[in-house]
């Protein structure tokens, strides 16, 4: 089974670690620079609660020297996709199976889905079209990306309580190739549950992200500091109801409650979220997909969102002035 991860981030580290464990899985991690050369030296470090391993994984920076793959995994931020298509094009066979970002909405995201927007198109969320031209609707698999990750240097990463990575069809069914796919991952000892409602396990991953990646970064604080503030966690609760009301408007169920949600994030007391990291790193901050996705599909709805516009304003100006607004 070939496997290409592309993208070696902490997402896509901890993903390879795992299944370049299976003998019959044939992984290959796209990546650059000086994570390429810790990859190739030092293969992926992972730590965990029960220790600390290195897996020797295969990595290149030239994905076109690779064969088609069996499935892709996108593990990019949303706004290095664009520029990464031209790239991942030449993985891409017709029976290739693609798992692109869920940080917001994908852009396969009304493919598959019966309804008045059925097949509908998400400029704003993919302008022209061009991931529904390169990687295809019919090739998505959706999956949310629920493992609290910090970097611990190229190639290096540490995980941080539990880590779920759920899957579905766009349409709900159980096909031989996501079958495939959830068998392979469970064997690498990842927790990949089949879902046949994958959009409200997206929407619940990126309310998620919506609500408290912003909170932490303009705060500077961990998620039990946050916690430990009753008017930050009424301020999530305001967030979490205007993007909730979005979803439930545009046909999505989410499976599980708020309050729910709210009391799991908030006992992962020492994690920092991903955006604050990069903040404290320099690096590009993801929250342009974030607040996209909810504008597309609040227009969609015909609904408004002040809470969400208000606090994305103010993190739009924190990143401006510390210079990692994403290009």
């Amino acid at each position: 089974m070939r496997i290409c991860i592309y993208g070696a981030g902490t997402i896509g580290c901890f993903l390879g670690a795992h299944l370049a464990r299976l003998p019959e899985v044939e992984l290959t991690i796209i990546a650059r620079g000086a994570t390429l050369e810790a990859l190739r030296r030092d293969g992926i470090r992972l730590e965990t609660a029960e220790g600390r391993q290195a897996v020797p994984v295969r990595a290149t920076d030239a994905p076109a020297s690779l064969p088609t793959q069996e499935v892709v995994f996108i593990t990019l931020k949303a706004h290095q996709l664009p520029g990464a298509l031209d790239g991942i094009a030449p993985l891409l066979g017709p029976e290739t199976a693609v798992v692109p970002p869920t940080t917001g909405i994908p852009y396969w995201y009304f493919h598959g889905l019966p309804g008045p927007h059925q097949g509908r198109r998400l400029e704003r969320l993919d302008p022209g079209g061009r991931q529904w031209a390169v990687l295809g609707p019919e090739r998505a698999i959706g999956c949310a990306f629920w493992v609290g990750t910090d970097s611990l240097g190229p190639g290096a990463v540490r995980q941080e309580g539990a880590a779920s990575f759920p899957i579905g069809e766009p349409d709900g069914t159980r096909s031989p190739r996501l079958e495939r796919l959830h068998a392979a991952m469970t064997r690498a000892g990842l927790r990949a549950p089949v879902r046949d409602n994958i959009r409200g396990e997206i929407w619940t991953k990126m309310i998620n992200s919506l609500v408290w990646n912003p909170i932490a970064t303009l705060t500077l604080a961990t998620l039990g500091e946050i916690g430990a503030a009753p008017d930050a966690v009424a301020l999530a609760r305001r967030m979490m109801a205007e993007a909730e009301a979005v979803a439930r408007a545009v046909g999505a169920s989410l499976p599980a409650p708020a309050e729910e949600r709210i009391a799991w994030t908030l006992s992962l007391s020492r994690h920092r979220m991903s955006m604050l990291q990069d903040l404290e790193r320099g690096r590009a901050l993801e929250y342009g997909v974030l607040h996209d996705s909810i504008i597309e599909m609040r227009a969609i709805a015909g609904m408004e969102t002040p809470t969400i516009d208000a606090v994305m304003a103010l993190l739009a100006l924190r990143a401006r002035i510390a210079g990692v607004a994403p290009g």
